[in-house]
C-alpha cells in the first residue's frame, strides 16, 4: 500500500535544502572576495620592483 503524500513536509524539506545550498554558495563567494581583497591590499603595500 503506498504511503500518503505529505506535500507540505516535502516542500519544506526542498526549501530547507535550497536555503542551505544558497548559504554555502554565498559563504564561498564571500571567502573568494575576501581573499581577492587581501591579495589586492598586499600588492598595494609592496613597492613596485625596481628596474635597473
Amino acid at each position: 500500500m503506498p504511503r500518503k503524500p505529505n506535500y507540505r513536509f516535502e516542500r519544506l524539506e526542498r526549501e530547507k535544502a535550497k536555503a542551505a545550498k544558497k548559504a554555502a554558495r554565498e559563504a564561498a563567494k564571500k571567502e573568494r572576495a575576501d581573499a581577492r581583497k587581501a591579495e589586492a591590499a598586499q600588492a598595494e603595500e609592496a613597492p613596485p620592483p625596481r628596474e635597473d
